[in-house]
């Protein structure tokens, strides 16, 4: 489930000094801020596994809907309801509130074949949730949406950790041609030693071949 367990920059070494090309930012890059949505957090975080609709892929991946619909006291008590069962409002309440705790955990901490995301922040996490209670279909949960300030550098943040990662660890050695026909992928923090600018944005935007092998070939 990538490399989630690994996010961040390499921790340098003594003497060690943090180089390599930066992109060129205007002046105002450092004060604008972009604002993202419920629906942008589940793209970048959950939709790669869960799909658009949130139904996943079972019995591999589950759906998110009944689990977000159990955080509802409304749900809990109509699903009783439907089978048959009596269940009082202070029941269903104790239930849901169970049920949010349960989802947050898993956000949070994962899973058994969940990676963990504890890389979004509270307000992040509020977002996303109130965007799964509109896409369980729970009544009014359009009215709860929170959009959600970030700086730039947030937003490349949250790509990088919810794309790149998935396959790309954030640190370690650069692997040899014969490591790379073996299936070993380079990590993050090698990046500036393999590439520049304009071969990042070619790599990132229509891929590029890379050296393997021995003797090493294209």
């Amino acid at each position: 489930m990538g490399k989630t367990d690994r996010l961040g920059p390499a921790v340098l070494g003594p003497g060690e000094e943090a180089s390599g090309w930066r992109l060129e930012q205007s002046p105002s890059f450092t004060t604008r801020t972009v604002v993202l949505h419920g629906s942008d957090l589940y793209r970048l975080n959950c939709q790669g596994c869960h799909g658009e609709s949130g139904l996943g892929a079972p019995p591999e991946i589950g759906s998110v809907i009944d689990p977000v619909r159990a955080t509802s006291a409304d749900a809990v008590m109509e699903r009783m309801r439907k089978v048959g069962m009596k269940m009082s409002r202070e029941e269903a309440v104790e239930l849901a509130k169970q049920s949010k705790t349960a989802l947050l955990q898993r956000l949070h901490n994962g899973g058994q074949d969940m990676p963990a995301f504890p890389h979004l922040s509270e307000a992040e996490v509020d977002s996303l949730i109130a965007y799964l209670k509109q896409l369980a279909g729970l009544p009014h949960a359009e009215k709860e949406q929170i959009a959600v300030r970030e700086s730039p550098v947030r937003v490349g943040e949250l790509i990088v950790k919810s794309t790149c990662h998935t396959c790309h660890s954030a640190a370690g050695r650069n692997p040899s041609p014969e490591q790379l026909l073996d299936g070993a992928i380079p990590p993050l923090g090698t990046l500036t030693a393999r590439t520049n600018q304009s071969g990042l944005v070619r790599k990132v935007t229509s891929g590029a071949p890379i050296v393997m092998g021995t003797p090493p070939l294209l």
